[in-house]
């Protein structure tokens, strides 16, 4: 999403951490009643209900357009803080099932570490996503752009009449700039479908995680969130 402001919207840092802050912010009031929860219902089920929920706020977000920006991401933020605030804890409490008392350190040491480990994993392969379904979007889009089409022969004899009326004087560099903007347009709109395409991949690999989280393995989890809100 930062990059999404960024690259698409030219957010700079205070304006995407504005935006952010919704994911953040809700999860402060939430986190605090996860253990009372975690006391009642099994932790998996927590967890694929979070998982269930996030899925659900990055569906918001697979219909991006130009006018999808900071405002329009305002409910699908706050949806996806429910999501994680229903996350961590129960899911922390599903790893540690079946570990024994001493070994709570190391286990917990090595839990964090693979998180670690896989939000960098996660970031680049949805990095990586991004610039792919780009590239074909890019295909896509360009294919459909030829000087063959009255519409794009409009669309750049307006850009040129717009570049000359605005400092250039010469019409082959004023033809070429309105070129150059044309490609522009093309890769803002492949960047944006780019995004939404992997929104719904990350969507689809949610709920799939959703489903294996419930084939784990059964245990007093729930008993050990109810044991760590009771803790002073």
């Amino acid at each position: 999403m930062p990059q999404y402001l960024g690259q698409v919207h030219g957010y700079n840092s205070e304006q995407i951490g504005s935006v952010m802050a919704w994911t953040g912010l809700p999860q402060l009031v939430i986190i605090p009643f996860v253990p009372k929860l975690m006391a009642k219902f099994d932790a998996r089920a927590i967890v694929s209900v979070g998982l269930c929920i996030f899925a659900g706020s990055s569906l918001m977000n697979t219909h991006m357009s130009l006018d999808y920006a900071g405002d329009q991401m305002w409910i699908p933020n706050i949806v996806r803080a429910i999501g994680q605030a229903l996350l961590l804890a129960p899911l922390a409490a599903v790893a540690m099932v079946g570990i024994a008392a001493q070994e709570l350190g190391a286990a917990s040491g090595v839990f964090n570490m693979m998180r670690n480990l896989g939000g960098a994993f996660g970031t680049a392969i949805l990095a990586t996503i991004v610039t792919k379904r780009e590239q074909y979007q890019s295909n896509i889009i360009g294919s459909s752009v030829t000087l063959f089409r009255e519409t794009v022969r409009d669309r750049i004899a307006h850009l040129t009449s717009y570049f000359m009326a605005h400092g250039s004087f010469d019409a082959a560099a004023a033809h070429h700039q309105a070129l150059v903007a044309l490609g522009k347009i093309i890769r803002r709109q492949s960047l944006i479908l780019a995004f939404s395409d992997t929104f719904a991949v990350l969507a689809i690999v949610l709920v799939f995680a959703a489903a294996l989280v419930i084939l784990t393995k059964k245990g007093q989890a729930s008993n050990v969130g109810a044991s760590r809100s009771s803790c002073p």
